[in-house]
């Protein structure tokens, strides 16, 4: 059995671990989520087609990345796979207003339902295995985050 840090360089692990982001020994999933806040400032200039492309395309190899890195790991969805929170914070904001403001309450919700994984979030999360469980519980928390942001955007305006 590996240890995250022992295959951070192999491309596909680089990449489940989140740029390297999921090695942090203080919360890997919050610091994965950090990053994929930086990397949606250049997503969301992209037009609606664009991103909705790099969400399904990031969330099919995600799928792969993360169940390779699972197996090297030798166990289900380690604290270290944080591709899957990449991808549910870009979820979270799809049609997000722009501004730091949305930015940062995107991040506070993803985070939440991420971490309190009401139902059907805990559903998948202790159900479902492979690299689609892991995919999934983070893009259901995504979901929930993106209903919630748009509910917020929606009563403040």
């Amino acid at each position: 059995m590996n240890k995250p840090g022992d295959i951070i360089f192999h491309p596909v692990h680089f990449l489940s671990l989140g740029l390297g982001s999921g090695l942090s020994p203080f919360a890997p999933g919050t610091m994965g989520t950090l990053v994929a806040v930086l990397l949606y400032i250049p997503l969301a200039t992209l037009p609606l087609w664009g991103y909705v492309s790099v969400l399904i395309v990031g969330s099919l190899v995600g799928i792969v990345l993360c169940d390779k890195t699972s197996r090297a790991l030798g166990g289900h969805d380690d604290p270290a796979i944080v591709w899957d929170e990449f991808l549910g914070y870009w979820l979270t904001m799809l049609l997000a207003p722009s501004g730091w403001v949305w930015i940062i309450i995107g991040f506070i919700l993803f985070r939440l339902f991420d971490i309190w994984k009401p139902w059907p979030i805990n559903l998948a999360d202790q159900k479902v295995r492979g690299g689609f469980g892991i995919m999934l519980d983070d893009l259901i928390a995504g979901v929930y985050a993106f209903i919630g942001l748009q509910l917020i955007y929606y009563f403040v305006n």
